[in-house]
């Protein structure tokens, strides 16, 4: 008889949706805002990047972070890491040469609850 899942596993499995439904709201506020989305969930060697838009010439990788509540913002922002996302973004533009000559932007976007998304472009820079 199979094991019964662990809590662990099920808690896992809804923050996974969770971040994925944020991701996919994320995507909609760029759509809307004209960025056109390259990728989304880009697995890499070195990280993940969420997801990858355009918008005249600027390339943006996107940080999502989704909370429960818009009062952990700081801390969402916080937990940013920002090492990780600048080399996934180099490996990235590696895989894809015809992309290097665009400005790069690295932004984050909070969905939390049912308050609005909060998208902040060029959260920080690389360093």
């Amino acid at each position: 008889m199979p094991r019964s899942p662990s809590r662990t596993t099920n808690s896992r499995r809804r923050a996974e949706r969770r971040g994925q439904a944020g991701e996919a709201i994320a995507a909609l506020l760029l759509r809307a805002k004209l960025y056109r989305v390259l990728a989304r969930r880009v697995k890499t060697p070195v990280g993940e990047i969420d997801l990858v838009a355009r918008r005249g010439d600027t390339l943006v990788f996107v940080e999502v972070k989704t909370r429960s509540r818009a009062a952990t913002e700081e801390q969402a922002h916080a937990a940013v890491n920002r090492a990780r996302i600048v080399r996934a973004a180099n490996w990235y533009l590696m895989r894809h040469p015809r992309l290097s000559g665009l400005t790069i932007r690295f932004d984050v976007i909070f969905v939390a609850g049912l308050s609005l998304p909060r998208h902040i472009a060029n959260a920080f820079e690389a360093f």
